[in-house]
């Protein structure tokens, strides 16, 4: 009985305990847990079972690896040297003495024959023993039994021992509640004598075994003392240093060889970028993003008349969006042809191709114009220039280039398999093969010919691979069983019957064609299908024993060879996409589940669109195969006029002749024919569906990259009287989701160079009215001396409510009655002025994602969340570029189109990177701000020609040259100046000319033309520009370079200021001079130089834009115009009754009036006998005003009676009217027979559901959401449903007392005859949600498990098993009855596995009919309910 004092020991030292066993959940395994980390792998959850000494080896190969940088003195004493191997010798031998100085069990068997009296230790102790506290176990001795079940911990210091020569209270100590305490003092000592690495010499042997010395002497002449072998040892050691390169005399030899890839695991390097593929991806002069994207393809090379194909190939597919002019169809395909040039040769990316190729993107033709009878002098033809390619298109042609790569790499695969094939036999020919593998254009055809290879050829390609022992590729398959089958046919002689009707597969498709060749005519044979099938040439026993088995095979193997004609899928997919017609039909569950409300219904019953329709609106499209993913809707493709289409390939097919025996073959022809189109549009449908989709994804992925391309063309906020491009200071305030008045407002100050010098809280910011006696805020006094004293150039508000808008007000007006003005600038006329101070909402997408971001904490790490949330809105508007840029891969987080949500995320954040790369080298970087700056290094990975390891990279190697560049040429190293290359030539000629350096006059070695957009291959044409503005002749231009270095023409230009004269030049005869003598068209580039002498890197994005009132409102509100808008019944909140008037309040927060006309259709009653503060109901909106965010709302009951309905204005035959109206009669049959009347409750949360329509219904609901419903039981009830968990749904019967009448709501609600409820709302926050927040707590328990019970059980079972002294329990959900647990158990090895049932109820948790408040209570009595039943067991 006295074990029984330590029964329990509390389950939330479980985690703190320190070097304890863990339990791998998983695999029943026992490992050892770390001191601190609780034995929890960080990355996978799994617990590890790895040893301290382990932790310290990884520790030190961590410690080698840095210390293996440093160098030894090279001057070193060679006896030092000596000194040291003479070391390392003997603390080798040392431990190679001590490895063999331990005794194993055998060892010791054979000592304690030799000696009877030595007495054996226990070999009783568990295989696993425990690190620290687990020793203390078996140092004392103490067995472990039924006293100690369900204990966490094997041992607590702080509870008191048995004593084995006395007794003590056997309930001392009895329970220990779940809470930490400190430990034992004399703790850390025995922790760390157990820690310590025993000494396994052999004077520590007589420790170890308990021998003396007359046995030790024993065990020596029988065992040796381990001296013996030492010479073999050395030599073994000796040739493994050799072999591993590693210098014995160099004590950090060791070291030298360790990888990273030896310290960290694989996940952390592919986190951070340092595996050998990143490494390889840093060192290969090559763009990174095209490195990255031609992964697949990267040994792929085209020969010149694939390149020529590609450039056609393209062309093809832009041609019918681009929508050019004839005569301009020629120039188009020149340009993409060149811009292939640029991409696939000189390895450019799309930047450097606009930007500095730009007039090969341009066509530019002579236009003639009227004569002007004024001017006779005046030139008769103008040239007018065409732009064929913008940068969108470019990125196009990039995709598309890929997509070409992937086609020209199968279609190669797949003549390498036909010419294996061909090399069996001399004689082997398919003119299939032969002629529609060159022209397949897509991957669809392709795999038309890689199919009908297959089929046809399945035989021979089984010995090619036989012959050549492979796979052919990767493209060999095994052929089916219904592939044997066809090819027993075409072997045998039923095929005679298949050649009978008269026309190839191949031939009949070259007719369904119908364009090059001649028409391939039908032959008839002389005898009837059924006649010829019963012939003695066809009949082919066993399989084939009866004509209509012969028949039945023939057609089937003929429809086969149709179905798998490439041409004939040729025809058939081309009448799907210039035919096809998408249908949607709802399924039984889209029938209940798809009300007029649901986001679905404008697809419920639509029809007859065509692939144009789809095309027009990708979002409802993808909307619909999600709705066909949740079973609510089947999408079916079809061709338009089918029949037509058919009766055109019968006459394709059928013989011409008139005859019985004729008519007979065509009607076996066309049963074919039909079999063979059954299973084609089967394949069709489904590949159109595939092609839309993945259309419409792209369009939707490139409305996200417009629109994140809009909200990056925005400069800084430009304050006023400043040039565009100045970075203003800015104060930002927001009260967060805060009630203005209320609430503390948070601002923070922040400065042009990004530092936040100040921040800080107001409370009361409300202006006093004279008129109405009421008191100025103490706030706005402060308000107005910290605006003039750090003089803003705007004033930023944002927030994440309604209440917004009203400080958004309120400093404006305190704004505008302060009179508190900008900083001074200087007008046209050379006067100061200074304008009234201009309050913006600041857009704060970035904002939110950064108030809790871990950037956040590691700059601000002592501001409160809205403080950081007020910094980003100011950095947003002095570089809205550079905040979406630090958002890295998190920008996928924010909505640039609704329907983005249905789209793959890596599409979605392609499109957006391209979007980010395009503006930030039009921005161009400063590289020196990017190497001490982080905002503005976030913005490298997008320079043309970088990526992430690319540009971390170049920023480690700048940092090593010194940490300063002074020009570009710098970056692809120096030699004489001991300068690293940062990047490789191909690369830098890509980024060079987007990395800018600023220009200082006093740096001799400064170029003016470092600091512009132009491109170092085009410094001579700035120079000579330069030259020529200022008129200089050549012995000049030399005299001044000779003297001031290549730059100093473009230096005296700017230090004369005579940057204007550039105007005065006549490009057009520099650009016909290049163009002419290098074959260069530079025209456009000639243009770019001229506006960068005159002003470098002018900001060339758009004026900051401020939101508009939509924007705003759905920022605020989280509503949009589509979600939210006149005419909808919506629930509010009210919040004031007056006789004539009702003040209300929606969820989103907008505030509005009920006018008393709207009130009621009873003008007798007034409004406060039928509505009360606080109490919710529906309404419907009459008025919105979305600028004030205000509504007026109507409670009148025949404005609610007429729900909302959205207008649609739908073509012709496009909406299956006949089909709703009879799912409409069906539902309402559907409650007649119900038998109950159907009562309409005012909540907003009640639904005309059943018990199944109310589980559908929450089915894609979050856990803890309800429904409230009629009952079953009559009027007098209700009925709540709610998710308890997936799948699992609870329904609670409510009963309602003290009704007015039949169908109003009870003033008192009843559950189980135990808990009363004056309302709805109080019902569903103190029962529904107050149990929601229990199984919460529950299921997020460490002792819960996401199992079934029986899984459960069997985890128990191997946990004992794994620990056989141990006693476990867990929790688990009982998924026949919502709202209950198990609590599951087995009280050791030996134990049967019980479960106890643990009801949720509201505020608690019930077991054995005992409340529990807290899951810690709910552990804790079970492990008291369950000591006490086992100790009335044992009286």
């Amino acid at each position: 009985m006295s074990a029984l004092r330590d029964l329990i020991v509390g389950e939330a030292e479980l985690d703190d305990e320190e070097g304890e066993e863990s339990f791998d959940e998983e695999t029943g395994e026992v490992g050892r847990n770390r001191k601190g980390t609780n034995g929890i792998n960080g990355t996978n959850g799994h617990f590890d079972d790895s040893s301290e000494e382990e932790e310290d080896d990884d520790e030190e190969a961590a410690r080698e690896v840095g210390e293996g940088f440093i160098v030894g003195d090279d001057d070193e004493d060679l006896e030092e040297r000596e000194r040291r191997k003479q070391e390392k010798k003997k603390r080798r031998r040392e431990e190679r003495e001590e490895e063999e100085a331990g005794l194993d069990e055998e060892d010791l068997d054979l000592i304690g024959e030799a000696n009877p009296e030595i007495e054996r230790r226990s070999t009783s102790e568990p295989k696993f023993k425990r690190l620290k506290r687990g020793h203390k176990d078996d140092r004392d001795g103490r067995p472990r039994g039924v006293g100690d079940i369900f204990e966490d911990e094997e041992e607590e210091d702080d509870i008191p021992r048995p004593d084995p020569r006395g007794l003590v209270d056997e309930f001392e100590g009895f329970i220990e509640e779940d809470f930490e305490e400190d430990q034992g003092p004399g703790e850390d000592a025995e922790d760390a004598d157990v820690l310590r690495k025993p000494s396994r010499n052999i004077i520590g042997i007589k420790d170890a075994s308990g021998l003396d010395e007359i046995a030790l002497e024993d065990m020596k002449e029988a065992f040796g003392t381990g001296y013996e072998y030492d010479w073999a040892l050395e030599l073994q050691e000796q040739e493994e240093e050799a072999q591993a390169g590693v210098d014995p005399d160099d004590p950090d030899a060791m070291m030298k060889g360790i990888e990273l890839k030896d310290v960290f695991e694989p996940s952390q390097l592919i986190d951070r970028m340092l595996t050998d593929e990143d490494n390889l991806i840093r060192s290969t002069d090559q763009p990174e993003r095209f490195q990255l994207a031609r992964k697949p393809y990267k040994d792929l090379d085209f020969t010149e008349e694939e390149g020529r194909e590609e450039a056609i190939w393209i062309s093809d597919l832009m041609l019918p969006k681009k929508a050019l002019d004839a005569e301009l169809r020629e120039p188009f395909q020149k340009s993409v042809s060149k811009v292939l040039e640029f991409m696939n040769i000189d390895e450019y990316e799309v930047p450097f191709i606009f930007q500095h190729r730009k007039d090969y993107l341009i066509h530019a033709r002579p236009i003639n114009v009227t004569p002007d009878p004024y001017n006779p002098n005046a030139p008769e033809q103008m040239i007018s220039a065409e732009k064929l390619l913008n940068q969108t298109d470019l990125w196009d042609i990039f995709d598309m280039d890929l997509k070409f790569r992937a086609l020209i790499e199968k279609r190669r695969a797949l003549q390498r398999i036909y010419d294996n094939l061909a090399s069996l036999s001399e004689n082997f020919h398919d003119s299939v093969i032969e002629e529609m593998l060159p022209k397949a254009v897509t991957m669809e055809e392709l795999q038309d010919v890689q199919d009908y290879i297959h089929f046809q050829h399945a035989s021979r390609l089984a010995d090619v691979a036989l012959l050549n022992g492979t796979g052919t590729n990767g493209t060999q398959r095994r052929p089916g069983a219904s592939k044997m089958i066809f090819e027993r046919i075409r072997t045998g002689k039923v095929y005679g019957l298949v050649r009978a009707f008269g026309i190839s597969a191949d031939a009949f498709a070259q007719n369904a064609l119908k364009k090059e060749g001649r028409r391939q005519f039908t032959e008839d044979p002389t005898q009837r299908p059924d006649d010829m099938a019963d012939s003695e040439d066809i009949l082919d026993p066993p399989d084939y024993s009866s004509g209509a088995q012969c028949l039945r095979a023939a057609k089937a193997m003929f429809a086969e060879e149709i179905a798998l004609s490439p041409k004939m899928r040729k025809v058939v997919r081309q009448t799907y996409f210039m035919n096809g017609i998408v249908d949607c039909f709802r399924t039984e569950k889209g029938l209940r589940k798809i009300d007029d409300q649901h986001p679905y219904y404008d697809f419920k019953y639509l029809r007859n669109q065509q692939l144009t329709d789809i095309a027009r609106k990708p979002d409802r499209f993808l909307r619909m195969l999600r709705a066909e993913e949740e079973g609510l809707v089947d999408v079916k493709v079809r061709i338009e006029n089918a029949e037509s289409f058919k009766k055109r390939l019968y006459a394709d097919l059928e013989s011409d002749n008139y005859s019985e025996i004729a008519d007979a073959w065509n009607r076996e022809r066309r049963e074919a024919l039909d079999m063979a189109l059954l299973k084609l549009e089967r394949i069709m449908a489904r590949g159109v569906k595939e092609a839309l989709k993945t259309e419409c994804e792209n369009e939707i992925a490139k409305s996200c990259r417009d629109e994140y391309a809009k909200r990056l063309d925005q400069a800084p906020y430009k304050p006023k009287g400043m040039m565009l491009g100045t970075i203003p200071r800015v104060l930002a305030l927001s009260n967060g989701t805060g009630t203005f008045g209320r609430d503390a407002v948070c601002w923070a100050w922040v400065e042009e160079d990004g530092r936040v010098l100040e921040n800080g809280k107001f409370t009361d910011l409300v202006m006093g009215d004279p008129e109405r006696h009421t008191e100025e805020g103490v706030d706005v006094k402060v308000f107005v001396e910290l605006v003039e004293r750090r003089k803003p150039d705007v004033i930023g508000v944002s927030g994440f409510s309604a209440e917004t808008r009203k400080l958004y007000k309120h400093i404006d007006d305190i704004v505008e009655r302060k009179e508190l003005r900008g900083a001074d600038y200087e007008d046209e006329d050379g006067n100061d002025r200074s304008d009234k101070l201009e309050v913006v909402v600041v857009n704060d997408e970035v904002a939110r994602l950064y108030q809790t971001s871990d950037r956040a904490n590691m700059e601000h790490p002592g501001f409160a969340p809205l403080t950081k949330y007020c910094v980003a809105l100011a950095k947003y508007l002095q570089n809205p570029m550079k905040e979406y840029a630090s958002l890295g891969r998190d920008i996928i987080s924010i909505t640039f189109d609704p329907a983005q949500r249905y789209v793959p995320q890596e599409k979605i954040i392609k499109a957006l990177e391209t979007a980010m790369v395009d503006m930030v080298n039009l921005c161009g970087v400063e590289v020196n701000d990017a190497v001490s700056d982080l905002y503005t290094a976030n913005l490298l990975p997008y320079i043309c020609g970088l990526g992430y390891r690319k540009a971390a990279q170049l920023i480690k190697v700048i940092n090593l040259n010194g940490g300063i560049v002074t020009t570009r040429a710098e970056l692809v190293g120096d030699p004489d100046q001991n300068k690293l290359a940062a990047v490789g030539p191909k690369v830098w000629n890509n980024c060079a000319s987007f990395l800018y350096i600023d220009f200082d006059s006093s740096e001799q070695d400064a170029d003016y033309l470092d600091n512009t957009r132009v491109h170092p291959e085009d410094y001579d044409l700035g120079r000579k520009m330069a030259a020529d503005a200022l008129e200089l002749d050549e012995e000049d231009i030399e005299a001044e370079q000779q003297e001031n270095g290549p730059g100093a023409i473009v230096r005296k230009l700017i230090k004369d200021e005579a940057q204007e004269k550039v105007n005065d030049l006549i490009l057009e005869e520099y650009a016909e001079q290049l163009e002419r003598n290098f074959n260069q068209r530079k025209r456009a580039t000639l243009e770019t130089i001229r506006a960068e002498l005159q002003q470098p890197y002018e900001e060339l994005r758009r004026n900051f834009a401020l939101l508009s009132t939509n924007e705003i409102f759905t920022m605020f509100t989280g509503e949009t115009p589509e979600s939210l808008c006149e005419g909808m019944i919506v629930p509010i909140s009210i919040r004031k009754v007056a006789d004539d008037y009702v003040e209300a309040k929606m969820d989103c927060g907008i505030e509005g009036t009920v006018p008393a006309l709207a009130i009621s259709n009873r003008p007798d009653v007034s409004a406060k006998q039928l509505f009360s503060v606080h109490q919710t109901v529906q309404a419907k909106i009459t008025y919105l005003n979305r600028k004030q965010l205000s509504a007026n709302f109507s409670l009148r009951e025949d404005e609610l009676q007429r729900p909302y309905r959205k207008e649609v204005d739908r073509m012709r035959d496009e909406w299956d009217d006949e089909q709703e109206r009879k799912d409409r009669e069906s539902m309402m049959e559907k409650n007649d027979v119900s038998g109950r009347t159907q009562r309409v409750i005012k909540h907003p949360l009640f639904k005309p559901f059943n018990s199944v329509q109310a589980e559908e219904y929450l089915g894609s609901q979050a856990r803890g959401d309800l429904v409230i419903r009629p009952s079953s039981k009559g009027l007098d009830h209700l009925a709540v449903t709610w998710k308890v968990s997936d799948n699992i749904y609870q329904h609670i019967d409510v009963l309602e007392l003290d009704k007015s009448n039949q169908l109003s709501s009870g003033i008192t609600l009843k559950i189980g005859g135990r808990y009363n409820y004056s309302d709805l709302d109080e019902l569903i926050v103190n029962h529904v949600k107050a149990m929601a927040k229990k199984v919460d707590e529950m299921m997020l328990h460490e002792k819960y498990q996401n199992l079934s019970r029986a899984d459960t059980e069997r985890w128990l079972t191997t946990y004992t098993e794994a620990n056989p002294k141990r006693s476990v329990y867990n929790f688990c959900i009982d998924p026949k009855h919502a709202g209950y647990f198990f609590l599951c158990f087995k009280a050791g090895q030996h134990a049967q596995v019980q479960h106890w049932s643990v009801k949720v109820v509201p505020q608690a948790f019930e077991l054995q009919k005992i409340m529990y408040p807290d899951m810690r209570s709910l552990c804790n009595g079970f492990k008291t309910v369950f000591t006490n039943m086992q100790n009335s067991k044992r009286r």
